[in-house]
């Protein structure tokens, strides 16, 4: 039976559609603009304990939920040789208190449909209003008294070492590590980052201490919102956080601004194992929200690169389809310290040209007045995402704690759209000049530098070199002369007597790899099988539901992916043939040829030209293979992906590498391999 709803939904609809088929409408005219939307923030009650806690109540009585937001006021903190304290500690808070186990405790926040959960400087907690009560007495619970245990402690450092080690090559993380850090300086709090060795040089009393003084009511505030009157979250959050005693806590200075650099430069980081390049060109400001030009600052940089619409996207992806999508962000905090970025991933191919064209377009938006429906368009998408911003409650909540905490006038956000709407071409032109600094900016490159460095030379910048924590090196060497002798008979050689020799590998026929892989909270498994007589599939699975399949036959093959089979084109086929097969390295292909020496996986390696799309290399030192490397054309873009071989491990007298490192543009998925098997399980069926 439908609902109420649904049959007016459908009323209307109908009487639509009859209204459609029937009124004359000229539709040569375009249709009036509606009136301006204001913006009528209520203020929020608020109120303070003794101990230090702000209240603030935002009551909104259209669903019967309610939440609470802690906010401590904390400045930015140094970890220094401790770098991952605070990260340790909110891995640590809300999992169970000195009076209710983990378990515990985790179970009731689930038997109440309730959210809790904890930062390193705050907390959040949700759920229906019936539970209310019972949210914020845990939640107090949880911060108050939190269950810190030495096994908890050394779980949590486990895994946060293990995860730092996974980033290791993966170029997204690197380059986030290195761009804030050569922009603010390393010693800068903004620019310092984790290392697998400061958080060993955390302990336990690291972190209860850190808790002391990071974790205080003094400074606090606790945002309620939801179906809940302001008096009734005063009482509660007064009986529960009350007693939360007030501490002696040390003067933290202010961060300051760092200088930018005297000319434009080229940092390089060099990632061997890098299929892209991510380039960041970025510079400091001195930026907060209270400053005049802030709403012409932040429409300047909608209109570079804030979206789909911004120069950046439409000259890198649309114009030069260097990119999946360029973009900008300028930072404003209430020190004054934040930065510039204009940031893209682009085939390592086109890295120097996409540097030429990041640069063209700051430069113009510094240099020519925008076009005044450019700018109207950039103000009715920023304005029509701050009106549907409004539409949730919370958002509310962050406006007034963020008036509180910025020292902004009380009408900020009433004010906002009349400010957003107030900005001139001649505004946008002015704080570009300002902001946008890129004759003094740093262009940050993490990527491969064997491909990418030759080209950069070319560009009217000076380069400085450093390693991936950002310490100044001397420029590496990307490309290294063959020794005399060395050739694709060699190097193939050398592999197969590494993995076992002739007489071991002529005894096998088959090979059938099974393993699994966890990739963005999803468990995967992959069945590798393969024939000496060049025969290979490939099947990956979520749950035992397909999500891709390759078949090659040793002639032709096909990819199946959601349900759709796409049959190999003829460039497929040549470059699937060559790698495809249990040792492929018994014979030397055509046109196979041995190019370089470069690094991959930090060992030096042959690197074998197979066709014009696929590579791959050799380890010099051990003669094992490292990875292939494979370029396709995705979605009009070509684009490059590279499987790692780790960890070998004898099975069955030949040496098997046990975890496939799958990348492919930013993500990497590592496959650990469970199960090896050696001339069973495998049938022509596999290959059809």
């Amino acid at each position: 039976m439908k609902t109420l709803q649904q049959k007016l939904v459908a009323f209307i609809g109908v009487a639509l559609i009859t209204f459609g088929a029937s009124a004359q409408i000229d539709r040569s005219q375009m249709p009036e603009a509606g009136p301006e939307p204001s913006i009528n923030l209520e203020d929020p009650k608020e109120y303070k304990l003794k101990n230090g806690i702000t209240i603030m109540v935002v009551e909104n009585n259209k669903l019967p939920r309610v939440s609470y937001q802690l906010s401590i006021d904390n400045k930015p903190y140094k970890e220094g040789e401790k770098a991952g304290v605070a990260s340790l500690l909110s891995a640590m808070l809300g999992n169970g208190t000195t009076t209710i186990p983990k378990d515990e405790f985790n179970e009731e926040v689930d038997f109440l449909g309730a959210n809790i959960n904890f930062g390193s400087s705050g907390g959040f907690g949700s759920g229906l209003k019936r539970y209310a009560d019972r949210i914020v007495e845990l939640m107090a619970d949880a911060t108050i008294n939190p269950l810190l245990t030495e096994e908890e402690f050394q779980k949590e450092k486990d895994k946060l070492i293990e995860n730092l080690k996974t980033q290791e090559k993966d170029l997204s993380s690197v380059s986030s590590r290195v761009v804030s850090a050569l922009a603010y300086g390393k010693d800068h709090v903004y620019g310092e980052f984790l290392t697998e060795e400061t958080v060993n040089n955390v302990t336990f009393e690291d972190v209860k201490d850190f808790y002391r003084v990071r974790f205080a009511p003094n400074d606090a505030y606790i945002v309620v919102v939801g179906d809940i009157k302001p008096k009734e979250a005063k009482k509660q959050i007064k009986t529960y956080f009350g007693g939360w005693e007030k501490q002696d806590l040390p003067e933290t200075p202010e961060p300051q601004l760092t200088k930018n650099a005297p000319t434009t430069e080229i940092n390089f980081i060099d990632l061997p194992n890098a299929s892209q390049s991510e380039i960041s060109v970025t510079n400091t400001v001195s930026l907060k929200q209270s400053d005049e030009d802030y709403f012409a600052a932040l429409m300047a940089n909608n209109i570079l690169g804030g979206g789909g619409e911004g120069y950046l996207f439409k000259n890198l992806r649309e114009d030069k389809g260097y990119t999946y999508g360029a973009y900008s962000s300028l930072g404003a905090s209430r020190y004054g310290v934040s930065r510039f970025n204009a940031s893209a991933k682009v085939r390592n191919a086109v890295a120097d040209s996409a540097v030429v064209e990041f640069v063209k377009e700051i430069d113009r938006i510094r240099t020519e007045p925008v076009d005044p429906e450019t700018l109207k368009d950039a103000k009715a998408k920023y304005v029509g995402n701050f009106v549907m911003a409004l539409e949730r409650p919370q958002t509310i909540a962050n406006y007034a704690l963020n008036i509180k905490r910025n020292n902004l006038p009380n009408d900020f956000y009433a004010s906002y759209l009349e400010n957003i709407n107030n900005v001139t071409v001649e505004d946008v032109q002015n704080v570009a000049k300002k902001y946008f600094k890129v004759d003094n900016a740093k262009i940050i490159i993490v990527g491969k530098g064997s491909e990418v460095v030759e080209n950069l030379g070319r560009l009217d910048y000076p380069i400085n070199y450093f390693d991936k924590y950002a310490n100044p090196i001397d420029k590496p060497e990307f490309k290294k002369p063959l020794p005399e002798g060395v050739s694709v008979e060699t190097v193939y050689n050398d592999y197969i007597q590494a993995i076992g020799g002739k007489e071991a590998v002529s005894k096998l026929n088959s090979m059938v790899m099974k393993g699994n892989a966890s990739f963005q909270g999803m468990s995967l498994s992959l069945t590798r099988k393969s024939t000496t007589e060049g025969k290979q599939s490939e099947e990956v699975a979520m749950n035992g539901n397909t999500l891709s399949k390759q078949v090659f036959n040793g002639d032709s093959g096909y990819l199946m992916m959601r349900g759709q089979k796409i049959d190999l084109n003829e460039q497929q086929i040549k470059d699937t043939k060559v790698t495809s097969g249990l040792f492929p390295e018994l014979n030397i292909n055509e046109g196979a040829e041995l190019v370089a020496i470069e690094t991959v996986n930090d060992e030096e390696a042959y690197v074998i030209q197979l066709t014009d799309n696929v590579r791959e290399f050799y380890s010099v030192e051990t003669g094992l293979k490292l990875a292939t490397e494979t370029t396709a054309e995705q979605m009009g873009q070509k684009m490059t992906s590279t499987v790692s071989y780790l960890d070998y491990a004898e099975k069955n007298g030949v040496m098997v590498p046990m975890t496939f490192s799958q990348n492919l543009g930013p993500q990497t998925v590592d496959f650990n391999m469970e199960e090896v098997m050696f001339n069973k399980d495998v049938s022509e069926a596999d290959f059809e």
